[in-house]
């Protein structure tokens, strides 16, 4: 039967000129981080959480508000500390005495994209409260179950050189992230641009929206359309059984982690104006994608090993997949 559906190529030149749309309106605000930007939105076309880890002052809460505010949507930010209760985040039922009846106040958390800031810093119950929303697109509370609006994205900041006062996330948390991105420190150049783009005002005052949220909707259905050719599934299945296998990992890669790298390749693929995925795309994606989900043996983590390296070591020594 005909179906309205467009052509792959016309599709993924849909979310090709949608995302520069996006990516040229972010830029704006940040300077020289083309390639977090790109993996940022890869993460909002696949409906993924993204955990921007890195040191104070390097723009993780600004590049998550440039996100947020270049697509029309509801936006809502949590600042997380110690004291935040589960039901600050989620909403409660309160008795309002007017009315005789139970009403729901709701919480921060029911919006498109919610800026989690320095979620570190609050007690792992608050942590898990974010849990059901993450995975399921919903929240419990008192037995009723409420539906998120869609889209629903959670842009998470943590600082991971202070510790004092914060709670590691928990690897059942750090599972749902899709990515984690680290912004790292700006060149000569990059630092002389950031002072004369925020001479006068702050450019992220003056952001507009450039897509909605029903577009960006759309945008993610439009991602089956890109072919993930037999081959480079193998690849991305063959990654993840790597890590489980590695003498220097005590937790390896789950089955979740494979669905996400497989997700965001073909994102990626279509953001770069192609309608199949390449194994350059695997390999971009693979650190940012496994390693917060890669648990390192203690002896490997004494010796100063990190899991984003151990994903690159694993990729060097896998065969890639060759066309014909």
């Amino acid at each position: 039967m005909p179906t309205n559906d467009p052509p792959p190529d016309c599709a993924v030149a849909v979310v090709r000129d949608a995302v520069a749309r996006v990516r040229e309106n972010v830029a704006r605000v940040i300077v020289g981080r083309d390639d977090v930007i790109e993996l940022a939105l890869v993460a909002m076309l696949c409906n993924g959480h993204v955990l921007i880890d890195d040191v104070p002052g390097l723009g993780k809460t600004m590049l998550a508000k440039a996100l947020a505010r270049s697509v029309g949507c509801a936006f809502r930010r949590i600042q997380f500390t110690p004291d935040l209760m589960p039901s600050d985040v989620t909403g409660i039922n309160f008795y309002n005495q007017k009315s005789g009846e139970f009403e729901f106040r709701a919480g921060p958390l029911i919006a498109n994209i919610v800026l989690a800031d320095e979620i570190n810093r609050a007690t792992p119950r608050t942590q898990s409260a974010l849990l059901e929303a993450m995975e399921e697109q919903q929240l419990t509370i008192d037995g009723v179950t409420t539906r998120l609006p869609q889209p629903f994205l959670v842009l998470a900041t943590q600082n991971p050189i202070e510790l004092d006062g914060t709670f590691p996330l928990p690897e059942a948390q750090l599972d749902r992230f899709l990515l984690r991105l680290r912004m790292g420190y700006p060149d000569v150049a990059e630092e002389d641009a950031i002072l004369l783009r925020f001479e006068a005002e702050n450019p992220l005052d003056a952001l507009q929206p450039v897509i909605e949220a029903a577009e960006l909707v759309r945008l993610a259905a439009l991602l089956p359309s890109v072919r993930c050719d037999a081959s480079v599934r193998d690849y991305i299945v063959r990654l993840a059984q790597a890590t489980r296998a590695h003498a220097a990992v005590e937790l390896g890669a789950s089955p979740r982690a494979t669905l996400a790298l497989f997700r965001a390749s073909r994102a990626l693929a279509a953001v770069r104006g192609r309608d199949y995925v390449l194994p350059d795309d695997v390999k971009q994606l693979a650190p940012a994608v496994l390693g917060h989900r890669i648990m390192l043996s203690s002896q490997s983590r004494l010796r100063g090993r990190d899991a984003e390296s151990l994903v690159g070591d694993l990729l060097d020594q896998l065969p890639v997949p060759v066309e014909g």
